[in-house]
């Protein structure tokens, strides 16, 4: 049944008209005028609502468009789309046509947006994303990348990794060398300069980044050599070695601070300097009496050291050189390594990670911890302030510092001039050293002798010297070299 408003067909309908519909007017038609048509619909409930449609003609067939449903579309609001859908009907327009094509053009906004929205970020991708890229498909090390994410983490990163990849200029490259030159690390700014060169080389020859770098490499245009200081050459190889006396001065160095730890009193250990790791002061000897890489060392496990035999297998996983390494231990080297399997040798590793000091557990101690902990007890020759958590005092300072700064790795070099001093052939110190050897590729290919028996000659030589230097002032002494 169709029905009207109380004054008459024609009429429109009251707000207080719908809402005294009763429920027995279910399935009614209300005819509003000029089109307008509501069916009466009741739910389970007993609530009553009212869709509207509007009627017309649309090549020679009546068709329908909906207009909302009262109460939720307001009546206002219902007549106001019937009169836009008759509008559209007046100028030819069929209103779903219309209400379709506004979709689309919705539609096509968002997407434009969208697509905006992502040219916008792709102009503007950050300093952190290329290197997130690059560290991942652009750039191989041997250690996994490990040194590369630490200095970009620590150096590059905090200092221009949000700026647009695009707008990142040769003065933002600069102020990230100039801060690393100011603390004195001249070698790593020299590293740095060439991982940021290789870094941007990598992206202008790819997508997106390319189209990034429309001004070139900003890295390339930086000159090393102007912002370090005058007379400094960051790739001059290090030739510092520890003479005899230094070696000495060394060991009571490291004997009396244990001996005054020690011997402090219980409640004021807290007023006396913490001595040297034993594990570090283990390392140290070690590292003097193999010849090996402090990086080797500390990823050292037991299982390739052989207590019995004297034995040190380092893995190829674990050289420079990537080839298999058999260190034949003295009775000096034995006799650390036997000191320090009375501490770790419960690990696996011989140096493990300490979680106190936020390592990762299960793991081999970082493989710098060695070289910051000497570092920092000759502050001396760091240009900065003092680090949070670290020592800063000239406590390992050696030769009142006339002889520069001391690192591990000089105790390898120190262990090989002490062998050429011991007269021990340079091919047999190479070979103990773990070096590629030098000759052309087929001479290394055809020549395969170990070398055994002469390296294990060498250490033991060596390994002599070294109880003679560290135990008996009244010997002829070993003149090491300057910085």
């Amino acid at each position: 049944m169709t029905r009207y408003p109380r004054q008459g067909k024609g009429r429109r309908w009251t707000i207080k008209e719908f809402e005294a519909i009763p429920t027995a007017w279910k399935g009614d038609t209300l005819s509003d005028g000029d089109g307008l048509v509501g069916e009466v619909r009741v739910t389970r409930d007993g609530i009553v609502s009212l869709p509207f449609r509007y009627g017309f003609k649309w090549e020679g067939k009546k068709a329908w468009h909906y207009c909302g449903a009262w109460p939720t579309v307001s009546l206002e609001a219902i007549r106001a789309e019937r009169d836009r859908a008759r509008a559209l009907v007046k100028d030819g327009v069929k209103p779903a046509d219309a209400k379709r094509a506004a979709k689309i053009e919705a539609q096509a906004e968002v997407e434009a947006t969208i697509a905006e929205a992502a040219r916008i970020e792709a102009d503007n991708l950050p300093i952190r994303a290329l290197y997130e890229a690059w560290i991942l498909d652009g750039v191989s090390r041997s250690d996994g990348n490990a040194e590369l994410r630490r200095c970009f983490e620590k150096d590059v990163l905090p200092a221009v990794g949000t700026k647009a990849v695009r707008h990142t200029t040769e003065g933002d490259l600069r102020v990230v060398l100039r801060a690393v030159i100011k603390r004195g690390a001249y070698r790593m700014a020299s590293r740095l300069h060439s991982d940021l060169i290789q870094m941007f080389a990598w992206a202008e020859k790819r997508k997106p980044w390319r189209a990034l770098m429309a001004e070139g490499n900003p890295a390339e245009l930086i000159e090393l050599n102007k912002l370090l200081p005058p007379g400094v050459n960051p790739d001059a190889e290090r030739e510092r070695v520890l003479s005899g006396e230094e070696l000495r001065e060394l060991r009571v160095k490291l004997d009396e601070m244990e001996n005054l730890y020690v011997a402090a009193p219980a409640g004021t250990k807290y007023s006396v300097d913490r001595p040297l790791k034993k594990e570090t002061q283990l390392a140290l000897w070690i590292c003097l009496g193999t010849m090996c890489r402090i990086g080797e060392l500390l990823m050292a496990r037991w299982e390739h050291v052989d207590l019995a035999t004297g034995e040190w297998l380092v893995p190829r996983e674990n050289t420079k050189t990537k080839a298999e390494w058999k260190v034949y231990l003295s009775p000096f080297a034995l006799r650390q390594f036997k000191a320090l399997h009375a501490l770790t040798g419960d690990t696996p590793f011989c140096f493990p990670a300490s979680t106190a000091m936020g390592e990762a557990p299960g793991q081999h101690v970082y493989v710098k911890s060695v070289s910051k902990q000497i570092g920092d007890r000759q502050a001396r020759f760091k240009q900065r302030k003092p680090l949070k958590n670290r020592k800063h005092d000239d406590s390992l300072v050696l030769s009142d510092g006339k002889n520069g700064e001391w690192t591990p790795h000089d105790l390898r070099r120190t262990g090989a001039t002490m062998m050429q001093q011991l007269g021990v052939s340079p091919d047999v110190i190479d070979h103990c050293q773990n070096h590629v050897l030098a000759g052309s590729r087929v001479r290394r290919a055809y020549l395969h002798y170990d070398y055994a028996k002469e390296k294990r000659e060498a250490w033991e030589r060596l390994g002599e010297r070294i109880e003679v230097l560290l135990n008996d002032s009244n010997v002829i002494p070993f003149t090491g070299k300057q910085a």
